[in-house]
């Protein structure tokens, strides 16, 4: 059995992308689809002032086809060259850096894209120190060849100085733009041509023991490729050697260079990162003790929940990352939090906006679990008599608030339900007044209000008033030490959706008023 589940968590590739927005993360996504057979027609994410009912697959929630973005995770496998390869697209606004953040607690290795244009970017910026946090693999390729952009020098150099890792060049770009002639193939020792005259698939021509083109071509004898072969010689002789390891553990970038959006250089991309990157490994436990993904005995962790993927149906799934054993339908196991069985009967796998029913799943793997309400975003499941927890997941305190109450108070059944379940999916933060019970949310961005919004109209009809509150300084207390005539109008006293009190600071004047005022308070920025 253990030799079985080796073999299968051996075949496993589980990856997030990440990027700042507009990069091409989405566009890449579905590259990786198409050459892995997974989809057989390119649906574009939708232009701005363009009418075209074509979106990019990974991109299934009404309000991002609406404005072309990418606000949620979205979760694809697919097998591709004997491997099963789960793909994590994930949203690149700051807005919902909360998602992002969780996803990436879920994943092997990052595949991190840059737009050659614009270089590191600030949100690239943020979620690579995520990534680099965990020590996990970092892939980048270097997008937007088909137009022009910046120095491929000045781009790998300002990625080891701003995010102080080190890069292996792959392959480096022969041209860029209109003058783009093709890859000169460090890794593979071809060329990779761009047939831009036809439909025809791209042309690979191997390189000779000195690094030369074989055969007589007359792309030879363009200055671009000359200049590009003095270039990637001398890069190749000067830069940093490969190193397995070092990758492995973070500290080495593999850099690709190549065209999301003509999907050039994506598949070379593609096949040397399923070659490089690692299966699942072992993953952390809450006492700091690991599991291996070949323990017999399954486990998991749930780290998103995601309500209304099929509107039809009104469903909430929970994404569990299996980190050890083999998933079997139907098998029974603990809900860490609440000592409870939970059945796993109804469970399924994805491909963007299509699922099917999962008959079994080894570590690596993420499957989707209904959900009636019981679970929550940092749930341990496990089999077996031992109890598992795992280490905790990253948490974030809203800075932005908003009251919310609804329109038509004859459909306030449907606005409860609604702020519920979004609630539950953790981008938005539930809390009430402590007297009066009334409404308000908490955000980490502004965006994560309009999309609540647009949801409530959407998917439960319910129509509702915001009124802005501003930036407050959300700060939990006990209850044991809690005078509600501490509550003023510059700390307002509210409940979190667990009954907790909590202030909400003006500013940080206010904050610091009150802890000279209450010395012997503890206020704390999580609970």
């Amino acid at each position: 059995m253990a030799n079985d589940i080796k073999t299968e968590v051996n075949k496993r590739r589980t990856f997030a992308i990440i990027s700042h927005p507009d990069a091409g993360k989405t566009t890449i996504t579905e590259q990786l689809l198409l050459f892995s057979g997974a989809i057989r027609e390119k649906g574009t994410v939708k232009a701005k002032g363009k009418k075209s009912n074509k979106f990019a697959k990974s991109d299934w929630m009404d309000i991002e086809k609406q404005r072309g973005i990418s606000v949620t995770s979205s979760v694809m496998q697919v097998d591709y060259d004997g491997c099963q390869v789960n793909i994590l697209d994930t949203p690149g606004h700051e807005d919902f850096s909360e998602d992002t953040y969780r996803t990436l607690m879920a994943v092997d290795a990052a595949v991190m894209v840059v737009d050659t244009g614009k270089g590191i970017e600030p949100q690239t910026k943020r979620l690579f120190e995520v990534v680099s946090h965990r020590g996990i693999p970092i892939f980048t390729f270097m997008n937007k060849l088909d137009r022009d952009g910046r120095e491929p020098l000045d781009l790998v150099s300002e990625l080891e100085e701003v995010l102080g890792i080190d890069a292996y060049l792959m392959n480096w770009p022969m041209g860029m733009g209109k003058n783009l002639l093709g890859l000169y193939d460090l890794y593979n020792q071809r060329v990779e041509l761009r047939n831009s005259e036809t439909d025809e698939a791209d042309v690979y021509i191997d390189l000779d023991e000195s690094g030369q083109v074989s055969g007589d071509h007359q792309f030879t004898q363009s200055t671009i490729y000359s200049q590009a072969l003095e270039d990637a010689q001398l890069l190749h002789e000067a830069g940093n050697p490969f190193d397995r390891e070092l990758i492995n553990q973070g500290k080495l970038t593999p850099v690709f260079f190549g065209s999301a959006l003509t999907g050039f250089g994506v598949q070379t991309f593609f096949d040397a990162f399923i070659d490089l990157a690692p299966a699942p490994g072992p993953t952390r436990l809450a006492d700091d003790q690991i599991i291996q993904p070949d323990d017999p005995e399954l486990s998991g962790f749930i780290f998103k929940i995601q309500a209304n993927m099929n509107p039809a149906h009104r469903d909430r799934i929970a994404f569990i990352r299996l980190a050890s054993g083999k998933f079997e339908k139907g098998m029974n196991v603990t809900l860490e939090r609440t000592g409870k069985t939970l059945r796993l009967a109804h469970t399924t796998q994805f491909m963007a906006d299509t699922r099917e029913e999962v008959a079994e799943a080894f570590a690596g793997d993420i499957i989707g679990l209904y959900d009636t309400g019981q679970l929550q975003i940092g749930d341990s499941i496990y089999e077996g008599k031992q109890a598992i927890k795992f280490a905790d997941l990253p948490q974030f305190t809203p800075e932005l608030f908003m009251r919310v109450s609804p329109k038509n108070v004859l459909k306030q059944k449907s606005f409860y339900k609604g702020i519920e379940q979004l609630v539950q999916e953790g981008a938005i933060q539930l809390y009430k007044t402590y007297h009066t019970n009334e409404f308000i949310v908490g955000a980490v961005g502004q965006l994560q209000f309009e999309v609540f919004q647009h949801r409530l109209l959407h998917e439960y009809h319910s129509e509702v008033d915001m009124i802005p509150m501003g930036h407050r300084i959300a700060r939990w207390i006990d209850p044991a030490d809690l005078d509600p005539k501490m509550s003023s109008s510059r700390n307002l006293l509210v409940k979190d959706r667990f009954d907790q009190p909590v202030f909400l600071f003006e500013n940080t004047f206010a904050e610091h008023w009150f802890k000279d005022k209450y010395p012997e308070i503890q206020l704390e920025s999580l609970l």
